[in-house]
């Protein structure tokens, strides 16, 4: 029995084949993505699992000696357990393993506390919406937590953002349940950044490998089909590896920041062409009497996220057709993150047409969401509320770096060019492992190949783009 299936990893990838079996075949296009979600959604049994009901204990591990840098009188012995809010721990305690984890200076704000929380109890990451919260904690003798990993228990891959619907459907056409799982990660969040966050002790590495090793423990103990670590820094990506996780990468756009004085300075980097371009596209913008604004922390009133609220229920009926949050979700996200919110406006009169939602991290810019007025078109807004009015930012800020979300080749010609993203996949059935893996090489392969196309005929002048 034999099954080839054929997906793509992404819009500009074309059709990347996954094989599975040993004799015929039967073939899966472009078309078929929505029918392997209904399939491996709805149909066929579900494997059996009992997510931890408030907190859950993983055992005791003892740590080795201190290294040379001393930490004399860090304890012996951790504890390992997973909890199923993130209320169980304090804001204090996680944000301290987040900002251990990324440095300062790198602070990503999708790993506070205060996002996190904000999805759980706006009701937008919650086992009624398919996320069960079963983060991972570390804690030493004297109930100090040296580490926190968000885990979500998931009966679907929807907000991910890493595709892996085609081996949903061929766990379905094996007789087999690849829901639920476990997702490592940021629901519904595609920005890179530590997933084990861990203090910054002598222990450290220790540390890691304990989460590492507990959240593989846990996988085996739910009988899921798999776990997957989604949108990790470099670093963990290659640590991973030497753990038994299958590695993928994909691709984003970026926008990187040469110590531009004003947009203008920005401009003149790009090859003559691209530039009058963009000039045209801002000067469109006035044209049509509309007026941009930043507004950041206070500046955000609720009359504000109920607005934007709109908008981007207009984006997803249009678009998705689900809306993941809720508009409780963006009233306590902007409370609790205050200015690392920087949401850009645009305005006709007195009227908020168009807005983009940003987050401000230790370096780097954050687009995440946009949405319009239904039933209006202003030419040009989205490049001018979601990349040109993002540039603006983060060159007044003096920030590297601005991520504008996944997908889209548009951005290219705008000045966002091609990253490598990365994520870490641990399936539990040897012979799947060993197909998807297979199927991993020839995806990489083509990515790599498609990231070196695009950056050649990227939009700067020559030796710009480094």
């Amino acid at each position: 029995m034999a099954i080839t299936g054929i997906l793509p990893s992404s819009p500009f990838l074309g059709h990347v084949p996954f094989y599975l079996g040993k004799s015929s075949s039967t073939y899966f296009t472009h078309n078929s993505v929505c029918i392997f979600k209904v399939k491996a959604l709805f149909w066929g049994s579900r494997r059996s699992v009992k997510p931890a009901d408030k907190v859950l204990s993983l055992g005791e591990f003892t740590l080795s000696e201190a290294d040379s840098l001393g930490d004399t009188g860090t304890p012996e012995k951790i504890s390992i357990s997973v909890v199923s809010s993130i209320s169980e721990v304090s804001p204090d305690n996680w944000d301290s393993c987040s900002l251990d984890a990324t440095g300062h200076q790198q602070f990503n704000p999708f790993l506070s506390h205060g996002f996190l929380s904000s999805l759980e109890e706006s009701g937008s990451a919650v086992e009624g919406t398919g996320w069960i919260p079963q983060h991972i904690i570390a804690e030493d003798e004297s109930k100090n937590i040296l580490g926190v990993v968000p885990l979500y228990l998931k009966s679907h891959s929807y907000g991910e953002y890493v595709f892996d619907n085609s081996w949903a459907n061929a766990y379905y056409n094996y007789g087999l349940s690849y829901y639920p799982k476990l997702q490592c990660s940021v629901p519904f969040t595609p920005v890179t950044g530590p997933r084990i966050l861990v203090r910054n002790t002598s222990h450290r590495d220790q540390v890691f490998d304990i989460l590492v090793s507990a959240m593989k423990d846990l996988a085996v103990k739910f009988n899921v089909s798999s776990l997957h670590i989604t949108f990790p820094t470099s670093n963990e990506w290659h640590k991973l590896e030497e753990k038994g996780f299958l590695q993928r990468t994909g691709m984003q756009y970026h926008w990187k920041n040469r110590n531009y004085k004003n947009f203008d300075e920005f401009l003149m980097d790009m090859k003559q062409s691209k530039r009058k371009n963009i000039r045209q596209e801002r000067k469109k913008i006035s044209a049509q009497n509309v007026t941009m604004k930043r507004l950041r922390g206070h500046e955000i009133k609720a009359s504000h996220w109920d607005t934007f609220y709109k908008f981007y229920r207009n984006t997803t009926d249009n678009k998705w057709g689900t809306a993941y949050l809720t508009r409780d979700f963006f009233h306590r996200m902007g409370a609790k993150m205050g200015d690392n919110v920087l949401l850009v406006v645009a305005e006709e009169g007195d009227e908020i047409v168009a807005a983009a939602l940003n987050l401000i991290g230790g370096d780097t810019l954050y687009g995440r969401l946009w949405g319009c007025l239904p039933g209006t078109y202003y030419a040009n807004l989205h490049f001018e509320a979601c990349y040109y009015q993002a540039i603006d930012a983060a060159i007044e800020l003096n920030l590297s770096t601005v991520e504008a979300g996944a997908q889209g080749e548009h951005k290219i010609q705008r000045g966002y060019m091609p990253v490598p993203t990365y994520s870490c996949h641990y399936i539990l059935d040897e012979d799947f492992k060993r197909i998807i893996d297979d199927f991993l090489v020839r995806e990489t392969a083509q990515v790599k190949l498609v990231m070196n196309l695009l950056q050649d005929s990227g939009p700067f002048k020559e030796n710009v783009w480094n």
